[in-house]
């Protein structure tokens, strides 16, 4: 089950970034959804996952379908993901410690950007919760960081550039190709994190 869901996962992501970057929505509609259940059920097949990692995973596969819909469910697939964080943080096995001197780093890292995307936003009201969600996966990058494993680590900041083009290609300009860069940081990402944490 493990080789076939791992195979499954890598066969879907591929397809959704071909679905991407061909801009075939139906595709998409399949593939992507599919691919983060393929990894839900590779995470299961671990030799003692989390509760904490699955819950993670449903979280994004659930964020997922928020944010690829038609409809403006922008807020709901923020918390989502948001929830997907406070699992992924909830995961790692590091001191708090460390955790808040990696945090102090990966915020001084990302306020340059974090703040032209704050300042670049029409809607005021959703800063707060931008701004929640921020230090939200910083802390994630951060605890991450402070586990030391370099692979969650490497895999934490993948899913950190992702979600960070998302925010400057909705709110700051349009980059050239920015869906595809963003499926693949983000598939990469998270099969890093499953792979570094999986084990239990």
């Amino acid at each position: 089950m493990a080789v076939l869901s791992f195979l499954a996962f890598l066969a879907f992501a591929v397809a959704d970034w071909v679905a991407v970057s061909r801009e075939q929505k139906e595709f998409e509609y399949v593939a992507k959804p599919a691919a983060l259940a393929a990894l839900l059920i590779y995470a299961t097949t671990g030799a003692d996952p989390s509760g904490w990692l699955i819950a993670a995973l449903a979280l994004s596969l659930l964020g997922d379908v928020y944010l690829m819909l038609p409809a403006n469910l922008f807020a709901a697939g923020l918390t989502a993901f948001l929830l997907a964080h406070v699992s992924y943080i909830a995961t790692f096995d590091a001191s708090w410690t460390a955790r808040i001197i990696w945090l102090a780093v990966v915020l001084g890292a990302s306020s340059p950007v974090a703040l032209r995307v704050l300042r670049s936003m029409d809607d005021p009201t959703l800063r707060p919760a931008v701004v929640i969600y921020l230090v939200t996966i910083a802390l994630m990058v951060a605890s991450a960081c402070a586990s030391g494993a370099l692979t969650a680590a490497v895999g934490a900041v993948l899913f950190f550039v992702s979600d960070g083009i998302i925010a400057w290609d909705r709110f700051v300009q349009k980059l050239p190709r920015a869906r595809l860069v963003i499926m693949i940081t983000y598939h990469v990402g998270q099969l890093l994190l499953v792979i570094a944490l999986r084990a239990g």
